[in-house]
C-alpha cells in the first residue's frame, strides 16, 4: 500500500508549480496565483503534510500546511489548511488560515463564508459584525439577498440571544426592506423570542404584501391553529395567486376539522394544477370526509392513472368504496393491484374479508398465507387474521392450532402470545392460558392486558380470586381508564361478593365504552341485586347494537330467557 501512496504523492506534488492559468481555491481559473516553484523545501513540506495525514497525524499534517500557506501565499493552500483545522476542531488555528485566505482571495466569497463560520462558532460577535457589516453595505441592490443569508451564517453561534443582538445591529440600516425584519424574525425565532419573530414577520408582510415566504413563516410560527388559518385565510384572499400559501391555508382549514372549505381550497388548486397529485389525493380524502363518494372516486382513479406515490392508497380506498356499494370482485380488483409498499398487508387483509363474507374460507385462507411478510410483526398480523377467520366460522379449534403453531416458529412473539391465550380461552384450552401469559408478562412487563388477562380468566373461572385482583390492579396502574380493565376489575369484585362496589366499576366501564360484554357484566351486576328491569334495559339496549355477541347472548338467555 505504501509503495503505491508515495508515488501517487510525489505526482501531486510535481502537479503544484502554479502557472497564469491555473485554477484558484474555487477551481475556476485565475490569473491572481502565485508563481511558485517546487523547491526541495516546499516539496518536503507537501510530502510532509500528506503523509501525516494519511497516518491521521493531524497536528504534524495542519503544522506543515499552515508554514506552506504563509510561505507561498497561495489560496488553495491556504484552503486544505482550514479544512485541516477545521477537521481537527483547532478553530484558533482554523482562524488564523482563513483570516490569510482571505487577504490572499478577497474578492472570493468562499473564505469569507467559511472566516463568517468560524467566528460564530466560536461567538465572536465583534469581529462578524465588524466582517458582516461592510458585506452589507457594500451589497448594493443585492442586500436583501444577503440579509437573508445572515442567521444561516450565524447557526453555529453558541449564543443564539447574542446572535438576535447581532442580526438586529445589522439590519438597522435596512428596516425599510422587507428581509431585514424577515432577518430579525429568524433570529428571534431561534433565541426563542416568539413574540417578536412574529411582529417582525408582521412588518415583512406590510413591507411585501405579496411575499409568500414572510406569509408562510408567519403562519407557521403561530401556535394557535385557528389564528394561522385566518391570517393565511387573508393572505389568500389578497394574493389568490399565491399557491403555496394557499396550499397551506387548505392544510391549516384541515387541521381544525373545516373540511367542506379545505376541499374548496384545494379544488381551485386542482383548478391550475391538474397534475398535482398530492393535491388530488388531498381532494379525494376530503371528498370521502365529506361523504362525496363519486367525486372521491373520481380522484381516486384520477391518481391511479398518475401512478402517484399515493397511487396504492388510492386503490385500497377504491376497494372500500366498492365494498361499500356491495361489490365484493371490483373490490378485490382494486386490493388484488397492490402489489407491494406500505399498503400491500392492508390490501391483502381487506381481501382475505371479502372472500370471507363470499363464504370463501379456503380461498381467504389461502390469501393470506400467501402474502409476503417483511417483519415478524407482519406475519404475526397474518396469523392472528386467519385465526379471526377461523373463529368467524366457528372453528374456535383450528383457530387457536393457528396461532399455536405460529407459535412454534416465533414463541417469543408478544401479540402471539396474547391473541393465543385469548383464543385459547375461547376453546376451552385452559391449562396453556397462564404459560402464554406468565412469558408475555416476562418478555412485556408493562403490558396491562397481558395483566388483565390473565386476572380475568382467573376471575371468570372463580379461581384464586386474590391473585386475580392483584392482577388487574396492576393492568389498572398501568392503564387506569381502559374500560375493558375496569371490566374486570368490575368482574372480580362481583365474583368476591363485592356486588356494590362492583356495580360502581362496571357502571365506570360502561360509559368509556358501551360494549357488548361489559353490558353482559353490569346487567348481571343488576340482576344480583333486584334491578331486574335496569338489567333487562341495559342487556335490551346492547342486543339492539351487537346482536351476536356470545358473552351477551350467553348472559341473557342465563336469567332472562
Amino acid at each position: 500500500m505504501k509503495r503505491r501512496l508515495l508515488p501517487a504523492l510525489i505526482a501531486a506534488a510535481l502537479a503544484f508549480p502554479v502557472q497564469a492559468e491555473d485554477m484558484d481555491s474555487s477551481g475556476q481559473p485565475s490569473a491572481a496565483l502565485p508563481k511558485q516553484d517546487l523547491t526541495p523545501r516546499i516539496l518536503y513540506e507537501f510530502l510532509l503534510a500528506e503523509l501525516a495525514g494519511t497516518r491521521g497525524q493531524l497536528g504534524l499534517a495542519l503544522e506543515a500546511y499552515m508554514d506552506l500557506a504563509r510561505t507561498t501565499r497561495d489560496p488553495r493552500i491556504a484552503r486544505r489548511a482550514a479544512e485541516i483545522a477545521l477537521f481537527a476542531r483547532r478553530y484558533d488555528q482554523a482562524l488564523e488560515v482563513t483570516r490569510l485566505w482571505t487577504e490572499i482571495e478577497p474578492d472570493s466569497p468562499q473564505p469569507r463564508q467559511m472566516l463568517t463560520s468560524l467566528l460564530a462558532a466560536t461567538g465572536r460577535s465583534d469581529e462578524l459584525e465588524s466582517s458582516l457589516a461592510p458585506q452589507l453595505a457594500a451589497a448594493g441592490k443585492d442586500v436583501g439577498a444577503l440579509l437573508l443569508q445572515i442567521n444561516r451564517a450565524l447557526a453555529r453561534h453558541p449564543d443564539k440571544k447574542a446572535a438576535q443582538r447581532l442580526v438586529d445591529k445589522l439590519s438597522e440600516p435596512y428596516l425599510g426592506i422587507a428581509e431585514a425584519h424577515f432577518a430579525r424574525a429568524q433570529a428571534a425565532h431561534g433565541a426563542g423570542d416568539m413574540p417578536r419573530a412574529i411582529a417582525e414577520l408582521d412588518h415583512a408582510v406590510v413591507l411585501r404584501p405579496d411575499w409568500e415566504q414572510a406569509a408562510l413563516a408567519r403562519a407557521q410560527m403561530t401556535q394557535d391553529p385557528d389564528a394561522a388559518m385566518r391570517f393565511l385565510a387573508g393572505f389568500v384572499a389578497a394574493n389568490p395567486g399565491a399557491k403555496d400559501a394557499r396550499l397551506a391555508y387548505a392544510r391549516s382549514l384541515v387541521a381544525v376539522k373545516q373540511f367542506a372549505p379545505a376541499r374548496r381550497e384545494f379544488q381551485a388548486l386542482l383548478a391550475d394544477h391538474q397534475d398535482n397529485g398530492d393535491v388530488v389525493y388531498a381532494v379525494a380524502v376530503l371528498s370521502l370526509q365529506l361523504n362525496d363518494v363519486a367525486e372521491a372516486e373520481k380522484q381516486l382513479t384520477r391518481l391511479v392513472g398518475m401512478n402517484h406515490n399515493e397511487s396504492d392508497g388510492a386503490r385500497v380506498y377504491l376497494g372500500q368504496i366498492a365494498e361499500d356499494r356491495k361489490q365484493p370482485d371490483l373490490a378485490l380488483k382494486w386490493y388484488g393491484e397492490v402489489a407491494s409498499g406500505n399498503q400491500y398487508l392492508h390490501a391483502r387483509l381487506r381481501m382475505a374479508q371479502v372472500l370471507m363474507r363470499q363464504q370463501k374460507l379456503d380461498e381467504a385462507r389461502r390469501t393470506l398465507q400467501e402474502t409476503a411478510a417483511a417483519t415478524s410483526e407482519e406475519r404475526a398480523q397474518l396469523l392472528i387474521a386467519e385465526s379471526q377467520l377461523l373463529r368467524e366460522a366457528g372453528r374456535t379449534n383450528d383457530a387457536y392450532a393457528v396461532l399455536a403453531d405460529g407459535l412454534k416458529a416465533q414463541p417469543d412473539q408478544p401479540e402471539l402470545l396474547y391473541e393465543a391465550a385469548i383464543m385459547a380461552e375461547k376453546a376451552g384450552k385452559t391449562d396453556v392460558i397462564e404459560p402464554y401469559l406468565r412469558r408475555l408478562i416476562e418478555i412485556k412487563p408493562d403490558h396491562a392486558h397481558a395483566y388483565n388477562a390473565l386476572g380475568y380468566s382467573l376471575a371468570d373461572r372463580n379461581e384464586r380470586l386474590d391473585e386475580a385482583q392483584r392482577l388487574i390492579d396492576k393492568a389498572l396502574l398501568i392503564s387506569p381508564e381502559d374500560p375493558f380493565i375496569l371490566d374486570s376489575k368490575g368482574w372480580v369484585l362481583f365474583r368476591r361478593g363485592d356486588a356494590n362496589g362492583a356495580l360502581d366499576v362496571l357502571k365506570k366501564a360502561f360509559t368509556l365504552r358501551a360494549d357488548p360484554e361489559i353490558a353482559a357484566h353490569l346487567g348481571e351486576v343488576l340482576w344480583s341485586l333486584g334491578r331486574k328491569d335496569e338489567a333487562r334495559r341495559t342487556w335490551g339496549d346492547a342486543m339492539k347494537a351487537s346482536p351476536g355477541n356470545e358473552v351477551l347472548v350467553g348472559t341473557v338467555r342465563k336469567f332472562a330467557p
